[in-house]
C-alpha cells in the first residue's frame, strides 16, 4: 500500500497543520499565504474523500503512532461518522476560504488570519479523528486558542468583548473536560476510547464515573451551545468577521455535539443514571430558547446565531432517544446543518456587501437589485426552515418521526413548533432584506463579488443534491448510527488489529 493511502487518516490533520506553519513563515506575504491556504484546503478535501472511500470499502480505519502498542500510544480512528465529519470539514473550509478572498482585509492577513484559520481547521479535523480522550482535550485546546485569535483579529471593542465572553465559558468547559479526563484515568487506568468502551462496559456504577459523565455533558454542552449553557454563543459570534462567523457556525459547535455522541455511545449510555431525561430536557430547552431568541432580533448575524442554538436541540433530541432511527436522523441533521448554517452566514456577508448593513430595519430592495443573491439565500433559508423537499425537511422529518415512534410526543411537538417559528425567522429576513422597498434609494446597486457568490452556489447545490436525492445520505446516516449504537466494530478496529505506521499498513 502506498504512502498516500496508508496514511489517509493523518492527511486531513497534517495538511492544514503544515500549511499553518508555512503561512506563519510567510507572515508578511499575504499573497503567498492565500495560495498556501487554497492549495492546502484543496488537498485536504481530496485526502478526506480518500479517507471516506477507504472507510466505505474496508470498514473502520485505525492508525497508531510512534510504535507504541494500543491502548498506550496515540491513535487516530475513522468510522463512518468520523470520516463524514472530516470530509464536511474540508468542504466547508475550502468554500469559506474562497469566499474570504473577497472579504478578508489585508490587515486581518497581517494579523495572522491564515495560520489561525488553518490551525483551527486542523484542530477540528483532529477532534473528529482522534481515538483517545486526552488528545480530544488537546484538540479542543488548540481549537479554543485559534478561535479566540480569529474572534479578536480586528481588535475592536465589540470583538474584544465578544472574545472575553467566548473565552470565559469555553475555558470553564475546558477545565471541566480536563477534570473529567483526570478522574476517568484514575478510575480506569486508560484513556483510549476503544479500551474505555471495554473497561466501562464491565465496570460497576460508581460516584466517580457518574461525576465523569456529568462533567463531560457540561463541558461538551458549553462547547456545543446546549441549554442552559449557550449564552456565550449569540453574545460573541456576531462580533467576528463574517468569514470567521461562518466557519464557527458550521463547525465549532458540531465538535461539541460530535464529542457528546462519541462519549455517550462508546463510553457511557444515555440509558444509565437518568442521562436520557437530562439530555431530553436540555434538547427541549435548546430548541425553544434558541428559536425564541432569534424571533426578537433584527441583526441578521444574531438571528442566525440564535438559530444555531435551536438547531443543536434537534441533534440532542436524537441523542436523548438513542434509537437507531433517532441517531440516524441526528447524524443526517448534523451534516445538513453544517452546510446550510455556514451558507446562511455567507449570505449574511453578501447581504451586508449589497446593502451596507446587517440591520434588517435599514436593508431592503435586494430582490430587485440582486436577484441571484436572493436565490442563493432562499435555498439554505428554506432548507433551514424545513421546507420540502430540501435537506432540512428530511432532517427534521427523520428526527421528529423517530420521536413519535419512541412515544416521546412532547419532544416531537416541540420540534414541530420550533420548525414553524424557524419559518417565521427566515421569512423575516426575506421580507426585510429582499422584498420590502429599500429605506434609501441608491443610484447604483452595490456589487457582490463573484468570489462570494461561487461558494454560496456550491453549498446551495450540495443542499439541493441532499434534498432531492436523500436516499444515499439516509442510508449512510443509518449505517453511521448503527455503528455508534453498536461500537464493537470500532473497538475491534482499534484493539483487534492494531498496526503502527512503521509497518506500512493500517487496519
Amino acid at each position: 500500500m502506498n504512502l498516500l493511502a496508508s496514511q489517509a487518516l493523518t492527511w486531513p490533520v497534517i495538511i492544514p497543520l503544515a500549511a499553518a506553519a508555512l503561512c506563519a513563515l510567510a507572515w508578511h506575504r499575504p499573497a503567498i499565504q492565500r495560495g498556501i491556504s487554497l492549495l492546502a484546503l484543496a488537498l485536504m478535501l481530496a485526502a478526506s474523500i480518500l479517507l471516506l472511500v477507504q472507510v466505505e470499502q474496508n470498514g473502520t480505519q485505525m492508525i497508531a503512532f510512534g510504535g507504541w502498542p494500543v491502548p498506550f500510544g496515540i491513535v487516530f480512528v475513522a468510522d463512518r461518522l468520523g470520516a463524514a465529519m472530516a470530509l464536511i470539514t474540508a468542504i466547508l473550509a475550502f468554500s469559506i476560504i474562497v469566499f474570504g478572498f473577497a472579504d478578508i482585509r489585508r490587515r486581518q492577513e497581517h494579523a495572522g488570519f491564515h495560520p489561525l484559520y488553518l490551525g483551527m481547521i486542523a484542530a477540528v479535523a483532529g477532534a473528529f479523528l482522534t481515538g483517545d480522550v486526552f488528545n480530544l482535550y488537546v484538540w479542543f485546546e488548540i481549537m479554543l486558542i485559534t478561535a479566540m485569535g480569529l474572534l479578536a483579529i480586528d481588535r475592536t471593542r465589540a470583538q474584544l468583548d465578544g472574545t472575553i465572553k467566548y473565552a470565559v465559558l469555553n475555558l470553564l468547559g475546558t477545565l471541566l473536560f480536563l477534570l473529567a479526563v483526570g478522574i476517568l484515568y484514575g478510575a480506569t487506568g486508560t484513556l483510549n476510547m476503544a479500551d474505555l468502551g471495554l473497561v466501562l462496559a464491565d465496570a460497576e456504577p460508581s460516584a466517580a464515573l457518574g461525576l465523569v459523565a456529568a462533567l463531560f455533558l457540561v463541558a461538551f454542552g458549553i462547547k456545543a451551545g446546549y441549554f442552559p449553557l449557550f449564552f456565550w454563543l449569540p453574545a460573541s459570534y456576531h462580533t467576528a468577521s463574517i468569514v470567521v462567523s461562518a466557519i464557527f457556525a458550521g463547525l465549532i459547535t458540531k465538535v461539541g455535539v460530535y464529542a457528546s455522541f462519541r462519549v455517550f455511545t462508546l463510553l457511557f449510555s444515555v440509558e444509565d443514571g437518568g442521562v436520557r431525561e437530562v439530555v431530553a430536557v436540555m434538547a427541549a430547552g435548546t430548541m425553544l430558547f434558541g428559536v425564541f431568541g432569534a424571533a426578537v432580533q433584527w441583526d441578521i448575524r444574531r438571528i442566525l446565531s440564535f438559530h444555531i442554538v435551536s438547531q443543536i436541540g434537534y441533534m440532542m433530541l436524537g441523542l436523548a432517544l438513542a434509537t437507531p432511527a433517532a441517531m440516524a436522523g441526528a447524524v443526517f441533521y448534523i451534516v445538513h446543518h453544517i452546510i446550510v448554517k455556514a451558507n446562511l452566514f455567507l449570505a449574511a456577508g453578501a447581504i451586508y456587501r449589497a446593502s451596507g448593513t446587517y440591520d434588517l430595519r435599514r436593508a431592503g430592495g435586494l430582490m430587485a437589485s440582486h436577484p441571484l443573491l436572493a436565490l442563493l439565500f432562499a435555498v439554505p433559508a428554506l432548507s433551514l426552515a424545513g421546507i420540502p423537499p430540501l435537506s432540512g425537511f428530511w432532517a427534521k422529518f427523520m428526527v421528529i418521526d423517530a420521536a413519535f415512534a419512541a412515544e416521546a410526543h412532547w419532544l416531537a411537538g416541540i420540534g414541530l413548533v420550533v420548525g414553524l417559528l424557524t419559518v417565521f425567522s427566515m421569512s423575516k429576513i426575506w421580507v426585510e432584506a429582499f422584498w420590502k422597498a429599500p429605506p434609501v434609494q441608491r443610484k447604483k446597486p452595490r456589487r457582490v463579488p463573484v468570489l462570494m457568490l461561487l461558494p454560496m452556489a456550491g453549498l446551495g447545490l450540495l443542499t439541493l443534491v441532499i434534498g432531492f436525492s436523500p436516499e444515499p445520505f439516509v442510508v449512510y446516516a443509518e449505517a453511521a448510527a448503527a455503528a455508534l449504537l453498536d461500537p464493537s466494530s470500532y473497538i475491534d478496529a482499534v484493539l483487534g488489529t492494531a498496526l503502527s505506521p512503521e509497518s506500512g499498513d493500517a487496519s
